[in-house]
């Protein structure tokens, strides 16, 4: 089958190729940077923009089904740049999707896509969304993304959202934020943690249940990949275990690192990382419990354990040369 991924050369984007290749799809792999690996199977680099309609209906002609990935990611309040990729972008890919006559979309929105500050119970598919404009900038864009989307769906595109928890894992060639404080512990380089719970969910399970939303989920609906409630520092703590080295000691509580961000952030800034932030605190203050049933359910959804993943992940850094074993 031809498919095409938009967003290709991304860390889920890599993940979501190298499925599809490997079960034998046709895949066009889309973005506007080169890949940054050699890909296995029958994948073909395609050069476009997602906000140029004409390119988007020229590049996915003959595409069965359309996986669309690209999103800016942003920790920042306002953004017009990341407003109009995760909002605008969407919309023309999908009704490029609906004019090339194509299956299925598959839409990667976020947890995001949720209003998680004012949350009660666990969060759902029927949880309120991020339409408050006191949100930060990513949350607003990744829902009124959605709601672009289903405008499609309406006019008879047969669409599917799905909406992620935590990604992390092999294989990562940027690294992503996540995983690069997995790799900062197993360097032994953490004495101190941070409190803090998160769902987290393998890169690779992400791949395959979009797969599966491909294959079984409604059109219109909302999917929620889970993966399983994990306590940060006992991430961190496995990870150096992997290599013998030492974790960190002990977790500084969410309060109190919350109180030297206004200090830590600016520093931060000025050697460009954003990994002690307001917007990265405030992710882990409002983390909340996460019920994903639905995709277990409809979809098959079945994440594997958090362990395994920060090993593998471990693994891949070794064989890269970005860890030493």
């Amino acid at each position: 089958m031809r498919v095409a991924v938009t967003g290709a050369a991304g860390f889920l984007g890599m993940n979501l190729v190298e499925a599809l290749a490997s079960q034998g799809h046709e895949v066009l792999a889309i973005d506007r940077v080169p890949a940054p690996a050699r890909t296995d199977g029958d994948v073909s680099w395609l050069r476009a923009d997602i906000l140029d309609p004409a390119d988007m209906v020229r590049v996915l002609t003959d595409v069965e089904v359309v996986y669309h990935l690209v999103a800016m990611v942003t920790l920042a309040q306002q953004d017009p740049v990341a407003w109009r990729v995760n909002t605008e972008g969407a919309r023309i890919v999908a009704e490029a999707a609906l004019t090339v006559g194509a299956r299925k979309f598959v839409h990667c929105s976020s947890l995001h896509a949720y209003d998680q500050y004012n949350l009660v119970g666990p969060l759902s598919e029927e949880s309120a969304r991020s339409t408050r404009a006191d949100l930060p900038v990513y949350d607003r864009s990744k829902w009124f993304g959605e709601v672009a989307v289903r405008a499609v769906v309406e006019r008879g595109l047969d669409a599917v959202i799905c909406n992620p928890t935590g990604i992390f894992g092999p294989v990562d060639y940027g690294p992503s934020r996540l995983n690069s404080m997995v790799r900062l512990a197993a360097n032994g380089r953490m004495p101190l943690g941070i409190a803090g719970h998160f769902d987290l969910i393998d890169v690779r399970d992400v791949a395959t249940g979009m797969i599966r939303a491909s294959e079984k989920g409604r059109a219109g609906e909302n999917y929620i990949l889970a993966g399983h409630e994990a306590e940060l520092i006992e991430v961190f703590r496995t990870a150096a275990r992997v290599l013998g080295r030492r974790g960190p000691a002990f977790a500084l509580p969410l309060r109190l690192v919350e109180r030297v961000v206004p200090i830590v952030e600016p520093i931060g800034a000025r050697f460009g990382s954003d990994l002690i932030s307001k917007g990265a605190i405030d992710t882990l203050l409002t983390s909340p419990i996460v019920d994903g049933t639905k995709a277990l359910r409809e979809l098959g959804h079945d994440p594997r354990p958090t362990d395994e993943t920060v090993r593998d992940l471990i693994a891949f850094f070794v064989t890269q040369g970005r860890l030493t074993g």
